[in-house]
């Protein structure tokens, strides 16, 4: 029997890891943070990744990172990758981001739903902005499992990763529908894993519950003190986890926190902790 102890061996970052040998993985929101992250391990352990997302070199934001900037650096590990510019808002796009990843890698193992947005705004927020964060954070997920599936079906590792955060469980302020979404999110995750079981494809979903040194994050609470925050890394070594578990480990939610500290992929954990409010579902 594999202990955890043996697996969490196996995640240690250095050459000889090749967890994802020959597995095909698309990573939504991959130009930065824990997508970016995420892909880079992926490549690291031997899975040829699609990084997907808008930024490209030709089309930067004011956030720093693109899809072409991840690739390089999975290629300079010796790993293999494609850029695929991707605007998930768009049903059309999601579709030919998971048929240029069957297509150029000829087939499909692996779908990480990572990509999300937010706006300012609770029950005031404007329409437009609404139907954004719901376009992005449920739809695209949504579509992206289901035009994934007939890939998955034929991998002997279908396997979809679905990011949400804790929002889903509390209010935060000016995030209302953020939490909304990735409350959707988690619903999806356990109906997927529901559906897609006959098919052999294990559906689960990440949950951040504690703060993450994105780049995104550190713009918005730039006064913060970010010593308390974790790294993309050690979020992405925890998802490697989730990723590589045997085909009866699906349909479940994991927090971040919890997670981590069992498989202690979040190194120095003191002074840190999951988010907490006074508002929180089923406290």
């Amino acid at each position: 029997m594999t202990t955890l102890a043996t697996q969490v061996k196996k995640l240690e970052m250095n050459d000889k890891n090749k967890s994802f040998e020959g597995a095909v993985a698309i990573v939504t929101g991959a130009s930065r943070g824990i997508g970016k992250a995420l892909a880079v391990e992926l490549g690291r352990q031997g899975a040829s990744v699609v990084c997907a997302a808008r930024a490209t070199n030709e089309n930067r934001f004011k956030l720093e990172g693109t899809i072409d900037e991840t690739v390089e650096l999975i290629e300079k590990e010796g790993g293999e990758a494609l850029a695929v510019p991707t605007d998930l808002s768009s049903p059309e796009a999601v579709e030919a981001m998971v048929e240029a990843a069957a297509k150029n890698f000829g087939g499909l193992d692996i779908l990480v739903n990572n990509a999300a947005v937010t706006f300012p705004g609770d029950i005031d927020i404007q329409p437009k902005h609404y139907e954004l964060i719901m376009d992005i954070n449920v739809r695209a997920p949504l579509l992206a499992s289901a035009y994934s599936r007939p890939h998955l079906t034929k991998s002997q590792h279908g396997r979809i990763l679905n990011v949400s955060s804790v929002t889903s469980l509390l209010y935060a302020p000016h995030m209302m529908v953020y939490g909304m979404s990735k409350a959707a999110l988690d619903h999806l995750s356990v109906s997927t894993a529901a559906q897609f079981v006959e098919d052999g494809i294990c559906v689960n979903c990440f949950r951040i519950d504690v703060p993450v040194a994105s780049e995104g994050y550190l713009m918005n609470a730039p006064d913060e003190d970010h010593s308390t925050w974790f790294s993309p890394e050690a979020a992405a070594l925890t998802m490697c986890w989730m990723l590589s578990q045997p085909p009866d480990y699906t349909g479940k939610i994991e927090d971040m926190m919890e997670l981590g500290m069992k498989l202690k992929t979040l190194g120095d954990i003191e002074g840190k902790g999951p988010i907490e409010t006074d508002w929180r579902i089923n406290p």
